[in-house]
This record gives structure tokens, C-alpha cells and sequence, in this order.
């Protein structure tokens, strides 16, 4: 039985709830059917939050994959200890059952790419309850295997001769290579861009292709996060160029910048032409004249508002349809779209620090060794290539 504050939690189902302080931050936390807070998985949420400045969205996913194990513990008996020696139990429970709620993979039983998140979250929640004495210790050895070089070839051992240690997760799937993401091609944006019927709308989309942003980070996005001029030093800001920066903040709108750190995305002169013309639809809408946020409602109320998420899911849906698209394009197919043209054109590093990745394999999952490429690569090093009076010089067969 799963024990909390000295009463046992026998529930099979848990559940994730967004908890929302005094002071107005936000994470997500697990909760029993009375609505109780399950005390060890709110800590390590809550320190993950605040402690590690993690994003509430972080926080969310994280608690989602919380309830889960924690449900299951609870519901077929196990303590904590137990249930982290009985982890592979839990691991076939995943991969034989199908997903009950709607959405994304309902029906059909969770892959290995998703099973592993689940673990991971798993091992760092009992990483969390170890630090603050939840559990045992000995319960870290049921979860990672821990071994050392001192039985390696002598060549594969550290040349300073000393000793080291490995670590990794005893329980982790085999996952099969991530399938390609899903971009919006040049035609399907040249079709919305055409269905669009304001400038915010065409805005919008010329600078999630140009920018990569993700829609969060749009949506966040002040006047005073603009700086279109040629130098911006009057304003205390040292980057050349027009230039806009992303900055994390609380936004009313819900909107959010995965990322902790403000960075900067160049621009280009399309996006600042765009903005030029949108402002002044912008400034004909009087509700927005208080309003500082760059994308707020023109003709739907309120007006004057910042956009929200629900009304961009609604006006790229329309836009499709209107557009006469095969498929529904997303803004994140645009912020792929602009991934995959900035690791063509710029390479892994200058894409990574648009896009705002914190690690470069995040940006990896953009570049694409299509046939082209190949085949380009190939003529490329032919022509740089000069053999001697031994190469053929004609078209003869070998």
C-alpha cells in the first residue's frame, strides 16, 4: 500500500492538477480522487518548478507520468520500495495496455520512445525521494547498474590509470529511430498565406517560417520585444540589426517560452515589412491601444486581447480548410519548417541558438539526408576531386 501522511493510498487511478500559489507561480502536482495531495510527488514537482527552474509545462507532462506509476503502485498494493523492485511489472503493464484517454495513441498500448520518458521520470522522482529520505537508499541499486572499468582491455581503460564508474538505468526499451517530423512545405505555406484575410494573420505566419518560434513564444511576444531598427543601442540593447528577443515571463494569455533564458532571433526584412503594414490594422482596433502584446484580437472578443492558444488552433484549422491543404498545418510545422532551413543553410550551431535548444541533439532531429543531399554531397566531392592520367576519359563501361 502506498503510504502519505500516515493513510494509505489504495487508488488505481491518480490524477494531475495545476496548483497555483499565493504569491501567482504555477506547476502541476498529483492529486487522489479526494482531491489530496500525494506529498512526495508534489515535493519533487514543486522542486523541480522552483528549485530547478523547470517550465510549468515541464511540471505538467511530469506529473502526468507520476500519476501513472504512482497509480499503479497504489492500486496493486506496492510501497515505494516495492514498487521500484517490481519495475519491469510496471513496464509490461505499459506495453500491453492501450491508452484509455482520448487523444493522441488512445487505443493502442504506449511505445518504447514513451515508455523510456516514463521511466526517466520515474528515476528521477526516486532520485528526488532518496535525497529527502522518502526511501531507502538501496532502492537506487533496483534502478541503475552500477559497474566500473576495472575489467576492460587495457586500451578501453582511462590512460591516467584511475579508476572509473559507469552508470545507467537497469530498465530502459529499445526504441526504434524517431520517425521524421512532420514540416510544413513551401507550397502549404504560400496556400495559407494566400488564404489569410489580415495582416496580423500573415504576420503571424511569415514569422513563425522566417523565425522558428514556437507558437508560445509568439504569442508572449511585447511591442517592446522589437527592435526592427538598424541599431538598437538607444535602448540599451547591443545587437545589430533588426532582431527580436524572446523573453520567459508570466503572460495573462497563458502563453509561455519553453526555455528559462531570454535569447535573440534575427530577423528578416519580410517580417519587419509584414509588421510594418499589420501595425496599422492594429492601430484601427482602439481595445488594443492599452495592450502591449503584439498578437491581440481583432474581430473576435474581446477584442483589444492577446491571442490566446485555442483562437491560433482555430484560425490555422480554418486556414487549411480554406487554403484547400490535404492536411491540417500546425504553427509547430512551421517552426520545423524553419529548423530544417536553418541546418541546411547555417548549420547544427547557428539553428540551435535560434530555435532556443538547450542541447544540440534537440536540433539533430532537423537535419534531413534526403536523396538530394546525398547525391549532392557526392558530385560535390567529384568535382573537388582531380585524379591522375590513370582516371577513364570517357564514357566507357568497366
Amino acid at each position: 500500500m502506498l503510504v502519505v501522511g500516515g493513510r494509505a493510498v489504495s487508488l488505481s487511478t491518480l490524477r494531475s492538477l495545476r496548483a497555483v500559489l499565493p504569491a501567482g507561480g504555477a506547476y502541476w502536482t498529483v492529486l487522489d480522487e479526494d482531491y489530496r495531495v500525494i506529498e512526495p510527488a508534489d515535493a519533487f514537482l514543486r522542486d523541480l518548478r522552483f528549485g530547478a527552474d523547470r517550465t510549468e509545462s515541464t511540471t505538467k507532462l511530469y506529473a502526468g507520468e507520476l500519476a501513472l506509476f504512482l497509480g499503479w503502485a497504489a492500486g496493486s498494493g506496492r510501497d515505494l520500495e516495492r514498487a521500484a523492485r517490481e519495475l519491469s511489472r510496471f513496464v509490461l503493464l505499459l506495453r500491453t495496455t492501450p491508452i484509455t484517454r482520448r487523444g493522441r495513441g488512445y487505443g493502442r498500448p504506449r511505445g518504447a520512445a514513451r515508455i523510456n520518458h516514463v521511466l526517466t521520470v520515474v528515476r528521477e522522482f526516486y532520485k528526488h525521494a532518496v535525497a529527502h529520505r522518502r526511501v531507502d537508499a538501496a532502492v537506487m541499486a533496483v534502478l541503475f547498474d552500477v559497474g566500473d572499468d576495472r575489467f576492460l582491455p587495457a586500451e578501453l581503460r582511462a590512460e591516467d590509470g584511475a579508476l572509473r564508474y559507469r552508470v545507467k538505468p537497469r530498465h530502459r526499451l529499445l526504441a526504434d529511430r524517431p520517425a521524421s517530423v512532420a514540416l510544413c512545405t513551401l507550397s502549404e505555406w504560400e496556400a495559407l498565406l494566400g488564404a489569410a484575410r489580415c495582416w496580423r494573420d500573415r504576420f503571424l505566419l511569415v514569422l513563425l517560417w522566417f523565425s522558428g518560434l514556437r507558437i508560445g513564444e509568439a504569442l508572449g511576444l511585447r511591442r517592446s520585444d522589437l527592435h526592427l531598427m538598424a541599431s538598437a543601442s538607444e535602448l540599451g540593447c547591443t545587437t545589430v540589426g533588426a532582431h527580436l528577443h524572446v523573453v520567459p515571463r508570466e503572460n495573462v494569455n497563458g502563453a509561455a517560452a519553453k526555455g528559462r533564458r531570454e535569447r535573440v532571433v534575427p530577423l528578416a526584412h519580410y517580417a519587419v515589412s509584414y509588421y510594418d503594414v499589420y501595425l496599422d490594422e492594429r492601430d484601427r482596433c482602439r481595445q488594443a491601444e492599452d495592450c502591449d502584446f503584439v498578437f491581440v484580437n481583432l474581430f473576435a472578443k474581446p477584442r483589444g486581447a492577446p491571442m490566446r492558444y485555442s483562437r491560433v488552433s482555430q484560425l490555422f484549422g480554418s486556414l487549411s480548410r480554406r487554403a484547400g491543404l490535404a492536411r491540417a498545418v500546425t504553427p509547430h510545422m512551421l517552426r520545423h519548417a524553419a529548423g530544417s532551413a536553418l541546418t541546411a543553410h547555417g548549420g547544427l550551431d547557428v539553428a540551435q541558438q535560434i530555435l532556443g535548444h538547450a542541447s544540440i541533439t534537440s536540433t539533430q532531429i532537423y537535419v534531413h539526408a534526403s536523396a538530394e543531399r546525398q547525391r549532392d554531397a557526392v558530385e560535390r566531392l567529384a568535382r573537388a576531386t582531380r585524379l591522375g592520367t590513370g582516371a577513364p576519359s570517357g564514357g566507357s563501361t568497366p
